[in-house]
């Protein structure tokens, strides 16, 4: 599972890394801690032009049949050994797939004798951005005649990595796999749902205070301790 990210960096960078178009917004804000529910920068192919755009979506995915929203289950993952067949999202795994621009993700190990788990920091252990691999949706609704776009993360097995902390991870894309994922070249999308490559992520204890999403600022970040060693880069 993947229920907590961290993405910092200002949307301009992040539209220049992704080569995507960009229309500033001012409501784009840095989160250290961001929770489902909450707003984040989505890249994603758009229907009308085929190009990559930088735009805003609400992490939980919303099924463009729910007829009440606020009584709709809104799964913030998707499991990539089903997604192409799940009536939820096998729809969105055809036409609607993005990337999920993230500094880093959270996760939560059981200690031995502990009833409350270490929360971790895991990212890029070259520092870029990871690229999640993710889904989006419109939902639109008829009371205001608006439209909600809203997104999940599809998650994979954990690699030997990051299997000393949990049993799941987010899909991490290598940048040649996006185009594949984005469907902008002729490919599969099912081949690149895999762990990542050994040794790519480094993953570190932070503070507990990570565990409320009103607690939001760089001092998240903050290591408690010695890193989970990972080995050379291997595929």
């Amino acid at each position: 599972m993947c229920g907590r990210l961290g993405i910092y960096l200002i949307p301009g960078l992040v539209a220049q890394f992704f080569r995507a178009g960009y229309d500033p917004d001012p409501r784009i804000e840095p989160s250290w801690n961001l929770a489902p529910s909450q707003p984040t920068m989505v890249i994603l192919r758009t229907p009308e032009t085929g190009h990559r755009r930088l735009e805003l979506l609400q992490w939980g995915f919303l099924p463009r049949w729910a007829t009440d929203p606020m009584h709709t289950r809104r799964p913030i993952n998707a499991r990539g050994e089903t997604v192409s067949t799940s009536g939820l999202f096998r729809d969105a795994f055809a036409k609607r797939r993005c990337l999920i621009p993230a500094d880093n993700f959270y996760e939560w190990k059981s200690l031995p004798g502990q009833k409350q788990k270490q929360p971790y920091a895991i990212a890029r252990a070259d520092g870029n951005p990871m690229a999640l691999a993710g889904l989006w949706e419109t939902w639109h609704d008829p009371e205001s005649d608006t439209d909600r776009r809203t997104f999940a993360i599809v998650t994979t097995e954990a690699n030997g990595d990051m299997a000393r902390i949990h049993n799941r991870m987010p899909v991490i894309l290598d940048e040649a796999e996006w185009p594949v994922w984005l469907g902008e070249v002729e490919g599969d999308p099912k081949a690149v749902l895999r762990p990542a490559c050994e040794g790519i992520l480094r993953m570190w204890p932070v503070n507990r205070n990570v565990n409320t999403p009103a607690n939001n600022g760089p001092d998240l970040l903050e290591s408690l301790g010695q890193p989970e060693q990972s080995g050379l880069a291997l595929c």
